[in-house]
Parts: structure tokens; C-alpha cells; sequence
């Protein structure tokens, strides 16, 4: 029982879109309304700057390690991959914003902070590294994303149902780039 009403508080506060919050205070409009229409700090930044972006980045990042924290205090570890996933549900999903939202990385990269802190490090580098090498923002996020899901998973690697947790997730945020995935080949 406890599970599951830890799941649907982390999809609750993963339904709090803050770009979409922060453009609401300050009246600028939805941030999925123009270029990627992906309420995301990449977007955030297009569209209001690098201090917003990094606000938004901040915040996103903040929350999802909140929740990594509670789920890694609360429960043990086969669970607590799959509160990731709910929470990058309702990033996706958000409750709160018409169930349009964004496409989890920053979530993820928070969420994943707690729980392997180096390689959320090193995730970041490789997605400098990715972005570096061929421009575009998806290809770097699917490159952090694969470091945190491959170093998650060997953390966990006595605890195949917290591993498959983290594959989920990880399958969920590339099906989310999908529509990058088919603009990049054609």
C-alpha cells in the first residue's frame, strides 16, 4: 500500500511542469508553444534564457532528488527505480498541465544523482562530449541517460527488479525522443 501511494506522489510532483510555472509568473506564454515545444530547460533556454534555464534545470533536478532521497530512506531498493519512472510519468504526463509535459532527462539525472552520485558526474561530461560532437540536445541526453541506467543497473545488480526499473525508465525517456529520433532521419 505504502508503494503505491509513495508512486503517486512521486508522479504528483513529477506533474509540476516548472518552466511551465515560471513562464506563467512572469506572463511570457506556455514554453511548449514555440520551437521544440518541449517544457524543458533546453527549451526554457531558447526561449527566456540561460538564468531561467538554469533556474528551471535547478529545480527540476532538485525535486527528483528529493524523491531519489525519501524512496532510498523509505524503501528498499527493488522499488525505488520504479518510483524514478513515476515520477518521469508525470513529467511526462503531468496531471497538473494537461498531460502534455517534458521528456524526463533533467528528472532523471536528479533522481539518479542520489543514487549514483560519480557517475551522474561523469553522465554530464558525456553529454557535453555527445552535444559537443554532433549538436543536438537528444543525442546528448541519450548519452547521460545510458551512463545513469548502465551505472544504476550495476549498482544494483543484485536486485533484478530495482534493474529492470531502471531499464524501464531509461526505455521510457528514448521512447519520449522519439519524435527527434524520426526528424534526425529525414
Amino acid at each position: 500500500m505504502w508503494i503505491i501511494l509513495f508512486a503517486f506522489f512521486a508522479y504528483c510532483l513529477g506533474s509540476v511542469n516548472f518552466a511551465i510555472v515560471f513562464f506563467r509568473l512572469f506572463q511570457k506564454g506556455d514554453p511548449r508553444n514555440r520551437f521544440s515545444g518541449n517544457p524543458g530547460a533546453t527549451n526554457v533556454y531558447r526561449q527566456a534564457g540561460l538564468r531561467a534555464a538554469a533556474l528551471v534545470l535547478f529545480l527540476d533536478l532538485g525535486r527528483a532528488a528529493a524523491v531519489s532521497a525519501a524512496a532510498m530512506l523509505l524503501f528498499p531498493p527493488p522499488s525505488v527505480g520504479w518510483f524514478g519512472l513515476a515520477l518521469l510519468i508525470g513529467n511526462r504526463y503531468p496531471c497538473f498541465h494537461g498531460f502534455r509535459g517534458g521528456k524526463g532527462v533533467a528528472n532523471y539525472l536528479g533522481f539518479s544523482a542520489v543514487i549514483v552520485p560519480v557517475a551522474a558526474l561523469w553522465s554530464c561530461i558525456v553529454w557535453s562530449i555527445a552535444f559537443g560532437l554532433v549538436r543536438r540536445p537528444f543525442i546528448g541526453s541519450f548519452a547521460m541517460v545510458g551512463v545513469l541506467a548502465g551505472a544504476t543497473m550495476a549498482k544494483w545488480q543484485d536486485f533484478p527488479l530495482a534493474m529492470a526499473g531502471s531499464a524501464v525508465t531509461a526505455m521510457f525517456i528514448v521512447f519520449n525522443h522519439r519524435a527527434n529520433i524520426v526528424d534526425s532521419l529525414f
